[in-house]
């Protein structure tokens, strides 16, 4: 096999997708023709007014449910196969009229309410008004969207609906309101308790090893010598699937099995390094965990997975007494750089001391000049300096273990999204690592450090509810020690 680029594993994603469109539209062709819907054939894909039109009809004729199941599912299918025939410009516009003219009818609202206020202390009234109220409450897209995923791969459908709807729903209150419709409807479709882990292996089949690629989402794969590597003895990879998407992986977890808590994800990856005996580790590692599909994001069952493979791995080596991550802090420049930037305070002079700024601006050769942050970590270089780099070191690690721990967005909820992630799942935040990745992205989000949250199982409960109930964050005492300084 040869050994893949960046952009070729780009690629490959872009082809999967392509190829999902092409298997709907094949999965639909037999329930669905042009001639049995109103369009004469597929609409253009810029869906203008005249094709609009046809598809507000075709989408009251589901409504309306005429005709038995099969007539039912073949218009179901006629709406799927439009949208699919769109290009981004159309699909946009056919989910603003979904979003639009298929929402709740607030006059119906207003008087259900009023039947509601006068039903009084009468019981039957006042339970059939409700009832009329719920009704009311229910926006008619909500049953298109059902019937759509009723059709053979359309929960997939809509999951990759969603992913489209999210970036076109930020500033555009409809397609929002439509986004947390889909997202309410997804979430109860699904059930964690039909989930099945799946153990990924060098002889899984090639079409899952493809996805495996294209959904890496934390360290790229860069070859099928990286893959291999990373489904070697000493690794294991799982992946959760759905009865409703049999053959595509929801979220995958990449684990390391070595001794002793990783502290760098170059030297873990490495190809070279020598492949371990299993059974004489000591440690687990998750070293990645992807959500293959974007249209999934807030629907929570990356703990459940976590639980499911800490139980799987014990059941399988008695030896491992750690379970722990080697965590990106993917907001921490972002943050930084921010907080830098702000013109209403010094934060360089708040935040570093005297020494450390007068080591940086000897290292950087900047004499008795300041040298600022930003400036030093903008050189691509500055790793491979060493005098800079340990200037560099106490201060940053400081910093980031203040934004780990004490930045929060609301009284409760921490900045960082892995953070919050494992914080929620009831890790503890052990361990700060410098230069654990400096690959260009590593370097550029979180100045190259990585972060282990061990998972001590006697104490993840009680670490997730005083996550969840507090906003507390459990730390090690070297994390501690960093805040002190």
């Amino acid at each position: 096999m040869t050994e893949l680029t960046l952009r070729e594993a780009e690629i490959t994603r872009a082809s999967l997708l392509n190829r999902t469109v092409y298997n709907l539209r094949e999965a639909w062709r037999e329930m669905a023709d042009w001639r049995e819907g109103l369009f004469s054939a597929a609409p253009d894909p810029n869906l203008p007014e005249k094709d609009a039109e046809a598809l507000r009809v075709q989408m009251r004729d589901c409504l309306e449910a005429r005709g038995g199941e099969v007539s039912a599912r073949a218009r179901a299918a006629n709406l799927g196969r439009a949208y699919l025939s769109l290009n981004a410009q159309g699909r946009q516009r056919f989910l603003q009229i979904l979003a639009t003219e298929f929402d709740i009818d607030r006059k119906a609202v207003d008087k259900a309410i009023v039947a509601v206020q006068q039903a009084g202390d009468d019981s039957r009234e006042r339970t059939k008004a409700e009832r009329a109220l719920r009704q009311a409450l229910q926006p008619p897209r909500l049953r298109l969207l059902a019937q759509l995923n009723a059709l053979p791969e359309g929960f997939l459908f809509l999951v990759d609906l969603r992913e489209e709807l999210l970036s076109w729903s930020r500033n555009d209150l409809a397609l929002a309101a439509l986004e947390r419709d889909l997202l309410s409807l997804l979430t109860s479709w699904f059930d964690v308790g039909f989930l099945e882990l799946r153990r990924i292996t060098w002889d899984s089949p090639a079409s899952l090893l493809e996805k495996m690629i294209a959904y890496e989402a934390v360290h790229p794969i860069t070859g099928w010598g990286d893959l291999k590597n990373r489904l070697s003895s000493d690794r294991r990879c799982f992946a959760f699937f759905h009865p409703r998407m049999a053959n595509e992986p929801l979220i995958i977890v990449q684990v390391a099995l070595v001794n002793g808590i990783a502290d760098n994800v170059q030297t873990l990856l490495d190809e070279t390094a020598p492949v371990l005996d299993p059974h004489i580790t000591d440690t687990a590692i998750f070293y990645s965990i992807s959500n293959a599909h974007d249209g999934l994001s807030g629907i929570s069952f990356g703990n459940f997975l976590i639980k499911r493979v800490v139980d799987e791995l014990a059941s399988e080596f008695k030896n491992l007494k750690t379970f722990a991550t080697l965590s990106p802090i993917p907001g921490f420049q972002r943050w930084l750089d921010r907080k830098l930037s702000e013109p209403d305070q010094d934060v360089e002079t708040e935040w570093l001391t005297t020494t450390e700024r007068k080591a940086l601006a000897s290292a950087a050769g900047t004499g008795k000049e300041p040298a600022s942050l930003q400036t030093l970590l903008q050189a691509s270089d500055w790793p491979q300096k060493s005098e800079l780099a340990k200037a560099l070191k106490h201060p940053l690690m400081r910093l980031c273990a203040r934004y780990l721990v004490k930045e929060k967005r609301d009284s409760l909820t921490v900045l960082d999204p892995v953070a919050r992630f494992h914080l929620a799942n009831g890790a503890r935040i052990e361990r700060l690592n410098w230069l654990g990745d400096t690959s260009a992205k590593g370097l550029s989000q979180s100045a190259g450090m990585m972060v282990n949250y061990l998972y001590k199982l006697n104490d993840i409960e009680a670490n997730h509810e005083a996550y969840r109930g507090e906003g507390k964050v459990t730390t090690s005492s070297v994390i501690r020690s960093l805040l002190k300084t």
